[in-house]
């Protein structure tokens, strides 16, 4: 196979220029496709489960929300069958550029009446009848743009005034107006990404402790000024302890998992979605599944996640050059911290934070950006066996 010339993107490896469809379908890792496509299916029938009864309340369907999330199911995998055709060197050449419209985007929901609240967050940007989150492209387009500063910087990545400060500075005035919404799940999946990627491009571990010193005191600026995250902290420590207040959907999710047991009450058999488990389509449909599928469904989901973002890292360990590494381990983690808080969350090992689970819950912003993640991780799998094939075991990272 002939190699591609005139690749642009920093310490890109060259691939072959005339990769087949079929090229790309041999060389896909089949268990993180697998896992996805589970996933997938969980999805649909937990979203339906959920919601069928809220749904026929609300809008006179009970599959108002089953319909919509079919569609962002197939939207999800025309993506990801579509990202699988884009080489990797392309996402290193529209960084900036999608850094800069995710700023964009984010200041215009923050100050103007674009901006549409729901649930006490201004989250989404509405223009007619389009509803979007501009977060859940900011946390995407945050993990292209530090691999490919970090790809670029190479050995510079390690210092303090090259490497660390410029990409904590950049991020965090994003990451400022995403707690303005206020968002603070988002911003820790951010902030845990950003410094993971940090540690894996040869950070002092020093600068990573003083920098989470430093969030200290903006995380106590949040609290004054958001008092309910305060209260969640505090029941968080004793969730029995206001069970109709702030502790009330932890208390509820906990009451799922319980009376699921092993086997669970049966698909469309639980109770707690009746009214009692708040948002049981989309930030708590893990307590959901638990009760319905019991612990081996919860902990099928909980293995799936835990094999796709394994097979995202091995990948990445196995590229042999910088900006593809960056970038497959910067989305596998991204997607494994916000379903490790999601899932966390549900059976009261975190506190509570409004956060969907990656490629289950009803979400349609969070649903394309998941897409994107699992197709580029999916392009990942295939440029590297396809460029070991016509090198043999590749050359070191460099």
């Amino acid at each position: 196979m002939r190699e591609r010339k005139g690749s642009k993107a920093p310490t890109m490896m060259p691939m072959p220029a005339d990769m087949s469809a079929e090229d790309v379908g041999q060389g896909v890792d089949r268990g993180m496709a697998l896992c996805a496509a589970f996933l997938l299916l969980i999805g649909v029938a937990a979203v339906y489960s959920g919601s069928a009864v809220l749904a026929a309340e609300r809008f006179g369907s009970s599959t108002y929300f089953l319909t919509r999330h079919l569609g962002a199911v197939l939207v999800a995998i025309c993506i990801i069958f579509g990202v699988l055709r884009c080489p990797l060197e392309w996402w290193s050449r529209v960084a900036y550029p999608l850094l800069f419209v995710s700023f964009v985007l984010l200041v215009i929901t923050v100050t103007t009446s674009a901006g549409s609240s729901a649930n006490g967050s201004e989250r989404w940007l509405q223009i007619g009848s389009f509803r979007f989150q501009p977060a859940e492209l900011a946390k995407f387009s945050v993990v292209i743009y530090l691999a490919h500063s970090l790809a670029k910087k190479r050995e510079q990545a390690k210092t303090f005034s090259m490497g660390f400060l410029p990409h904590v500075g950049v991020v965090s005035v994003l990451v400022c107006f995403v707690l303005k919404q206020p968002d603070l799940g988002t911003s820790v999946v951010i902030y845990a990404t950003l410094g993971t990627m940090l540690f894996v491009a040869g950070t002092r571990t020093a600068y990573l402790v003083l920098a989470t010193l430093g969030a200290a005191p903006v995380l106590l600026l949040y609290l004054r000024y958001y008092p309910h995250a305060w209260r969640r902290i505090q029941v968080f420590f004793a969730p029995e302890s206001d069970p109709t207040g702030a502790g009330y959907q932890v208390y509820q999710s906990l009451v799922a998992f319980g009376s699921g047991g092993m086997f669970g009450m049966g698909l469309g058999g639980g109770s707690q979605k009746l009214y009692f488990l708040p948002e049981p389509h989309t930030d708590l449909i893990y307590a959901g599944i638990g009760q319905e599928l019991g612990f081996f469904g919860a902990c099928s989901v909980l293995m799936a996640f835990v094999l796709l973002v394994c097979r995202g890292l091995t990948v990445a360990s196995r590229l042999p050059c910088r900006f593809p590494m960056f970038l497959t381990f910067g989305l596998a983690t991204s997607v494994g911290i916000q379903a490790f808080i999601n899932m966390g969350v549900a059976v009261a090992l975190l506190p509570t934070k409004g956060l969907t689970l990656p490629l289950v819950s009803f979400g349609r912003s969070s649903m394309v950006v998941s897409a994107l993640s699992v197709g580029i991780l999916l392009r990942a799998s295939t440029e590297e066996i396809t460029y070991r094939r016509s090198r043999g075991r590749g050359p070191r990272l460099k």
